[in-house]
């Protein structure tokens, strides 16, 4: 579905919303390590070289925002994308850093040795 446009302003705080929630880096590196599939947050903590209340608390964030989804596990949480177009646009915008990376480096010719 298109968005309107212009954007009302309600729907431009909810955009500018998403966007804070993924400006954290620890949060991307999380959605990172969920690509492969669901992941307890002992297993996050572990792969990330983080803390346990560190990983958990970004979880809450990635979780309140509809992202991520938190699944009992024992005495363990699962965590799981709830939102796959969120990799997406992920990969739209590493794409556009990869593109101007190229442009850059072909601007300033090959690298002298």
């Amino acid at each position: 579905m298109p968005l309107p446009h212009p954007l009302p302003a309600p729907l431009a705080d909810v955009i500018a919303e998403r966007f804070r929630v993924l400006a954290e880096p620890m949060r991307i590196r999380i959605l990172d390590r969920l690509r492969g599939g669901p992941m307890s947050v002992g297993e996050l903590t572990a792969a990330l070289g983080t803390s346990q209340q560190n990983v958990s608390k970004h979880i809450g964030v990635l979780s309140g925002a509809g992202l991520v989804i938190r699944e009992k596990e024992g005495n363990s949480v699962r965590c799981s994308i709830a939102d796959e177009s969120v990799l997406r646009l992920c990969e739209q915008v590493c794409g556009g850093l990869q593109r101007q990376v190229a442009e850059l480096q072909a601007l300033l010719g090959p690298a002298s040795g």
